[in-house]
Parts: structure tokens; C-alpha cells; sequence
């Protein structure tokens, strides 16, 4: 690797290799923002294989980017107009189209299809990166303009096509990782926004079968995350008073949201991290909780084989509180140097298999970024 101006390029033969310009086009980046704070970590690993990066999102935050990123603000967080926001999107995709010679584009399918004839008429190959489930109209037809989809998964993308292209996730080890001297306490996390299919209500109830039956009164337990609809307030209301009828106000904190930069303080005073989504994409959350080597329970059966010979300590077979407060029990109960052993290993899966640096390194292979 050779690093000219602060910019690195691949050497090949005893010469540089000139990497090409890309454009990404992703909904937010701000790296101070709950959930989507993560993206301005892949704008950093992208930036480094690339001699111009453009970004186009819908909203800006606070940035901390290297001189070849350039941000381009549809302006959400100026006020709402989508008539402005698709303006500003022909404009940048125009003015800017001697920058980039490929397009990412993150998540928001829209753009794809929005850009997708020019992009096609300019010789631009597009690629698409999605997770999730549900395979409406605007996916089917996304999937005609672009060269490649990357998912994280089998599960976290359902619709078929030859395009797609199953990469794992990207989890910045760096910055995801165990601090020696966080004080590990008989602290128990759930991050994930509020809403019912994250199935908090789930862990609350097994939280009094152990508080209430098992007499386990050391342990505490931190909700991370807000309420973004007016259903997921109702939901978070609801959770209030189930806490509250279970006398576990001394043991149930809801936190709120958490900037995605800060989220690893959280994951650093947890000696076990819960997540109950039902079986879909894989989530980010539970891979961020593992890097930092904290052991992890999912109810997502797409973990079945990432976590592996820990299935049976880790993995949740049914919506069953009695289930659950057995395996956090369990976990708990664990020998100190046990619960290290489990969370090193569980740190070692993500840095094999999921660390950012291979996962952009990956794509960048399958769209064939390198000019040879």
C-alpha cells in the first residue's frame, strides 16, 4: 500500500495503481446519529480505496471525513421538500458526473431507479445495497437498472436475481471492541429502537421471572433506544406500565437513543447484551455487542450459523420468557473467566467474518473497482 497526500493506492509491479471515482448515494450521514451513525464509518473505509469520493445523501449531520469526500446535501435538515430534494438530486448527478465512474447506492432503492437511466446511458455501473425482507415494486424495478445488489445474508434479501451478491456485514473493530479497564457489571443491554417487533416487552417479562422467582436482584438492565412513530410511543408507553406492574423500576432503565459513536461505552459495562428480532436480516446491533466481546442472545435464527458451537447457550428457540430468563441466567452465571472466553470468541467471528475493512474490500472486488 502506498499513501500519496494522505490517499492510498494498491501497488502493483512497483507502480500505483489509480483507484476510480465513486459516487455513493445513501440516506444520512452524521456521525452523531443513533442509527444511522454507522454509515459514516463506511464513508471513512470507502474514502481510502478511492482518489475522489462523492457522497449524496438526504440529510447531513455532523462530519469528520478525509479531503478526497465531498458531501452533498439533498437538504432534509434544512426542511422537508421533495420536490427541492429531487431537483438537488438531478443537479448533483449531473454537475458532478465527471467525478464518478461507478454508484453505490445505500439501502434507498429510489435512487436507482431515479438515476438509473442516465447512469445507464453514461456507462455508470450501479450497485445496490439492501437488507431487507420485504420485496415490494420499487425493489423489483430497482433490481433492472443496477449491476449488482450486496446483502448481508440470505435472509436479508428475498427477492430472486442473479445480481445478488452476499457479503456479510461490516463492524469497525477498531472502534467496536474490549476495553480492559470498562467495569463489567451484572449489567444487561438491549439496543434496537423501540418498537414491537424488536420484542422488548419479551425481555421485561423475563426479567421479572428472574427478579420475582429467582431471587437474581443484582442484575440491571438498560432498554437503548427511542421510539421514531407514534405506534412505537404507544409501545414504550406500554412497556412503562408493564415495568411498573412487575415492581421493576429498580432494575429497568430506558435509556433513549444513543449516538452510534457512543453506543460502545454501553456495550463496554455490559456483561450481556439481549436481542429479540424475529428471523430477518442480520443485525447489526448483535454483531457491534460481540466485537466488543460481550456475550450475545438473538432470537434471529440467521445467527444459527455465526454463532455456531454456541447455539444451544446463545440462540433463542421461541418467543418463551421462561426460555429466555433461563439463558440469561445461564450467561450470567457464568465464571468470570468463562464469560471472557465466550466473548473473546464471539469477538474473533467478527473480526474473521465481519470487520468493515474486508467488507468494502469485498465489494469493491465484486464491482470490480481497480482499473487494471
Amino acid at each position: 500500500m502506498l499513501t500519496v497526500a494522505g490517499l492510498n493506492f494498491r501497488v502493483k509491479g512497483g507502480k500505483p495503481i489509480k483507484f476510480m471515482k465513486l459516487l455513493i448515494v445513501t440516506q444520512k450521514v452524521d456521525v452523531n446519529d443513533d442509527i444511522l451513525g454507522f454509515f459514516h464509518g463506511w464513508v471513512e473505509e470507502f474514502s481510502k480505496h478511492c482518489e475522489k469520493l462523492t457522497v449524496i445523501c438526504l440529510e447531513q449531520g455532523k462530519l469528520s471525513l478525509p479531503p478526497n469526500v465531498e458531501i452533498l446535501s439533498l437538504g432534509k435538515e434544512a426542511g422537508k421538500s421533495r420536490l427541492k430534494y429531487l431537483w438537488r438530486f438531478y443537479k448533483y448527478i449531473l454537475q458532478k458526473r465527471n467525478d464518478y465512474d461507478k454508484v453505490f447506492v445505500h439501502m434507498n432503492a429510489e435512487y436507482a431507479i431515479l438515476g438509473g437511466i442516465f447512469w445507464r446511458l453514461s456507462g455508470k455501473s450501479v450497485s445496490l445495497w439492501y437488507l431487507h425482507k420485504a420485496v415490494n415494486f420499487k425493489l423489483w424495478l430497482a433490481e433492472k437498472f443496477v449491476n449488482h445488489i450486496f446483502t448481508a445474508s440470505k435472509e436479508s434479501f428475498r427477492m430472486k436475481s442473479q445480481k445478488i451478491k452476499i457479503v456479510g456485514h461490516g463492524i469497525d473493530i477498531k472502534k467496536f471492541r474490549p476495553r480492559p479497564e470498562a467495569n463489567k457489571q451484572n449489567k444487561i443491554i438491549y439496543v434496537g429502537r423501540i418498537s414491537r417487533i424488536k420484542n422488548q416487552e419479551l425481555l421485561i417479562r423475563a426479567v421479572n421471572l428472574l427478579v420475582n422467582q429467582n431471587n437474581l436482584a443484582s442484575i440491571k438492565i438498560d432498554l437503548i433506544g427511542g421510539a421514531i412513530t407514534a405506534k412505537d410511543e404507544k409501545y414504550l408507553n406500554g412497556l412503562k406500565l408493564l415495568v411498573r406492574e412487575f415492581n421493576l423500576d429498580d432494575y429497568i432503565s430506558f435509556i433513549g437513543s444513543v449516538a452510534n459513536q457512543e453506543i460502545v461505552d454501553y456495550y463496554n459495562q455490559a456483561g450481556l447484551s439481549v436481542n429479540l428480532c424475529p428471523t430477518g436480516g442480520v443485525d447489526k446491533a448483535v454483531l457491534e455487542s460481540m466485537a466488543c466481546a460481550v456475550p450475545t442472545i438473538a432470537f434471529n435464527k440467521a445467527f444459527t450459523d455465526i454463532f455456531g458451537e454456541y447455539n444451544g447457550l446463545l440462540i433463542l428457540k421461541q418467543a418463551d420468557e421462561n426460555e429466555l430468563a433461563e439463558k440469561i441466567f445461564r450467561v450470567m452465571m457464568l465464571s468470570d473467566a468463562d464469560r471472557k472466553n465466550l466473548g473473546e470468541a464471539l469477538r474473533k467471528i467478527i473480526v474473521n467474518r465481519f470487520s468493515l475493512e474486508n467488507l468494502v474490500d469485498n465489494i469493491i472486488k465484486n464491482i470490480n473497482y481497480v482499473t487494471h
